[in-house]
C-alpha cells in the first residue's frame, strides 16, 4: 500500500464523521411515527419517480459492485465487463418484466405479493425463510469486507481485532439507520450515496482517461501491459477459466445474475414505494439510466486500476482485488504527501464508507420487515397485529438480524466470503424469480407449487453451492486443503434455477390432492386482480 501520510488519514475520519452525523440527523429526522406502517415501509409513497430512481440505484449497486466488480476487471479484464453488463442486464429485466406488476400485486414486501393469490401462514413463512436466505450472506459478505477495507483505509494494523472492530462500527450504524429510519431514512442514505458515488467515479475515470490522452485504446493497451497477461486480458478466462466446463460455468454465471440480482428482496421491496404505475415505470428509467452510467464507470475505474497500478500490487494488497479502486486513487492523486493525494483518496474513501453504510442499511431493513411483516404479523397474528406492535417488531428484528450478521462476519472475517455473494445471487435466480414470475404470470400456480418453488429452489442452490468447487477442491476455494467437492462449476445456475421452476410447475401440477378446491380459488383470485396486474389499472 503506498503512504498517504497522516494527514489524509484526519481528512478520512473528518469525513467519516460528518458522513455518520449527516446521515444519523436525517434518518431520526425522517423516521416514521410508531404507529404508521405505511410510512415506515413505504415512506408514505412520497418519493418523486427521480429521487425513488436513485434509491433503487442506490440499493442495487452495493459495496460488492462497487469494490469487487471493479477488482474482477482489473485482474481479469473480459470476465469483468461481461459481468459488469450482466448486472446492469438485470434491472433492465426488472424494469421491463417485472416492475409494474409487482408494484401492483405488492404492499411491503414479497410476502404481500406471493400471497395475494395464495394467502395462508405457509407461504408468509416460506417468503420470509427465502427473503433471510436471499439477504443474510449478502450482509455478511458487506459487514466481512467492511472490516478489511476500514482498516486498509485508515492504515489499521491488520489484525483480526481492528477488523473485528470495524465490523462492529459499521453493523451498529446499520442496524440504526434501518431501526431509525425505515424507507424513508434508507432511502436518503441510498441517494446521498448515489451522488457521492457516481460524482466521485465520473471524476476517477476522467483522470484515468485523462492520463492517456482520452485515448480508449492506449488504456487497454496499458491494462494489458499491467496485468502481466498480455492479450489474454482482453479475452474469456481469467476468472474462471478456459476449458470447456469453465467457459460452461461462466455462461452459468452471467445468467444467475441477469436473473437473481434485480430479484433480490432488498431491491423489489424499493418499487413498493413508488405512488403509482406510470411513477415507478419513471423510476425505473431513472434507475436504469443511473446503474448503467455507473456501470461504465466502473469499466474504466477498472481498466485504469490494471494498467496504473497492475496486477500484482493489487494482489499484494488484497488477492481479490477489492482495494483497487483505493490503491489507483493514491496514483492519481500525485505525490503520497500532496493536496491533490489527500483529498482525491479521501473522497475515494468516504464513497466506500457510504457505500458500505447503505448497503448493509438497505438489506437489513428488507430482512426486519419480512420478519415483522410477514412472520409476525401475518403468520404468529394471522394478519392482527396492531400498527404499534408491528412497528416494536420490526425495530427490535432490525437489532436481531444486525447482530447475527456482525457475529457471522467477524466469525468468517479470515474466510473468502466471496462465495456467500454467489449464493445469494443464485438464490434469488432459483428461488424468487421463478416464485415472482409463475405468481404473477400463471394462473396455475398453487400453493404447493410456490413452497415447492421457494424451499426447492433455495434449497438446491445451497446444497450445489456447499459442495461446489468454490468451498473446497480448488486452490481458490474456501477451503483449499479440504475435497468434498462434487458439482463441477462454481456457480449453481445452470442446474438450480431449472430446478426452481421445474419445482413450481411439477408441485402445481401434481398437486392432486388439494387441487381441485386449491387451484379454483387461486384462479378466481387470479382472475380477479389479472386486469389491474397486467394492464396497470390504478
Amino acid at each position: 500500500m503506498t503512504d498517504v501520510g497522516s494527514g489524509s488519514q484526519a481528512t478520512v475520519l473528518v469525513l467519516f464523521t460528518a458522513l455518520v452525523t449527516v446521515t444519523l440527523m436525517m434518518c431520526v429526522m425522517t423516521g416514521p411515527d410508531r404507529d404508521d406502517l405505511t410510512n415506515f415501509y413505504t415512506g408514505y409513497l412520497s418519493l418523486t419517480p427521480f429521487k425513488n430512481g436513485l434509491a433503487i440505484a442506490g440499493d442495487y449497486i452495493s459495496a460488492a459492485t462497487v469494490l469487487s466488480t471493479t477488482g474482477i476487471i482489473a485482474l481479469a479484464g473480459y470476465d469483468g465487463y461481461v459481468l459488469t453488463v450482466s448486472t446492469a442486464l438485470s434491472l433492465v429485466l426488472l424494469m421491463f418484466l417485472l416492475a409494474e406488476p409487482l408494484r401492483n400485486a405488492g404492499r411491503f414486501t414479497m410476502g404481500d405479493v406471493l400471497a395475494r393469490t395464495m394467502p395462508g401462514r405457509a407461504v408468509r413463512i416460506a417468503s420470509c425463510v427465502v427473503t433471510l436466505a436471499a439477504t443474510l450472506p449478502f450482509l455478511v459478505v458487506q459487514l466481512s469486507g467492511a472490516g478489511s477495507l476500514l482498516t486498509f483505509i485508515l492504515d489499521m494494523p491488520h489484525g483480526a481485532g481492528a477488523r473485528t472492530a470495524c465490523i462492529v462500527i459499521v453493523g451498529s450504524l446499520m442496524i440504526i439507520y434501518a431501526a431509525l429510519g425505515g424507507m424513508r431514512g434508507t432511502a436518503l442514505l441510498q441517494m446521498i450515496k448515489i451522488v457521492i458515488l457516481l460524482g466521485t467515479s465520473v471524476v476517477v475515470a476522467a483522470l484515468v482517461l485523462n492520463r492517456f490522452g482520452w485515448n480508449p485504446g492506449n488504456l487497454f493497451r496499458a491494462a494489458q501491459h499491467g496485468s502481466g497477461t498480455g492479450p489474454a486480458f482482453l479475452q474469456q478466462g481469467l476468472q474462471l477459466g478456459t476449458s470447456a466446463a469453465d467457459r460452461l460455468d461462466f455462461v452459468g454465471l452471467q445468467v444467475t445474475v441477469v436473473l437473481g440480482v434485480a430479484c433480490l428482496p432488498h431491491i423489489t421491496m424499493r418499487l413498493y414505494s413508488s405512488q403509482d404505475v406510470p411513477a415507478v415505470r419513471r423510476s425505473m428509467s431513472w434507475a436504469v439510466g443511473t446503474v448503467t452510467t455507473f456501470c461504465l464507470l466502473v469499466i474504466i475505474v477498472g481498466t485504469g486500476a490494471a494498467a496504473l497500478v497492475g496486477s500484482r500490487s493489487i494482489i499484494a494488497a488484497d488477492p481479490h482485488g477489492r482495494t483497487s479502486v483505493l490503491m489507483l486513487s493514491q496514483v492519481l492523486g500525485g505525490a503520497p504527501a500532496s493536496v491533490g493525494a489527500t483529498i482525491l483518496y479521501s473522497a475515494v474513501a468516504g464513497m466506500v464508507f457510504i457505500t458500505l453504510l447503505s448497503s448493509v442499511a438497505g438489506m437489513t431493513l428488507a430482512a426486519a420487515s419480512s420478519l415483522a411483516h410477514d412472520l409476525f404479523a401475518h403468520a404468529a397474528r394471522r394478519g392482527q397485529a396492531e400498527p404499534r406492535t408491528e412497528m416494536t417488531v420490526a425495530a427490535w428484528t432490525s437489532v436481531a438480524v444486525g447482530t447475527v450478521a456482525i457475529g457471522l462476519a467477524a466469525l468468517v472475517q479470515n474466510w473468502d466470503v466471496g462465495v456467500l455473494t454467489t449464493l445469494a445471487v443464485c438464490i434469488g435466480a432459483s428461488a424468487v424469480a421463478p416464485a415472482l414470475t409463475y405468481s404473477l404470470f400463471w394462473k396455475g400456480f398453487t400453493r404447493t407449487g410456490l413452497l415447492a418453488t421457494l424451499y426447492g429452489g433455495a434449497a438446491c442452490a445451497l446444497v450445489l453451492m456447499v459442495f461446489s468447487k468454490a468451498v473446497s477442491g480448488t486452490p481458490s476455494a474456501v477451503f483449499p486443503n479440504a475435497d468434498f467437492h462434487w458439482f463441477p462449476l462454481q456457480s449453481t445456475g445452470l442446474v438450480s434455477i431449472p430446478f426452481g421452476y421445474l419445482a413450481g410447475w411439477l408441485g402445481s401440477r401434481l398437486d392432486h390432492r388439494r387441487r381441485a378446491a386449491d387451484s379454483r380459488e387461486s384462479r378466481q383470485l387470479y382472475e380477479e386482480s389479472e386486469a389491474r396486474l397486467l394492464a396497470a389499472a390504478e
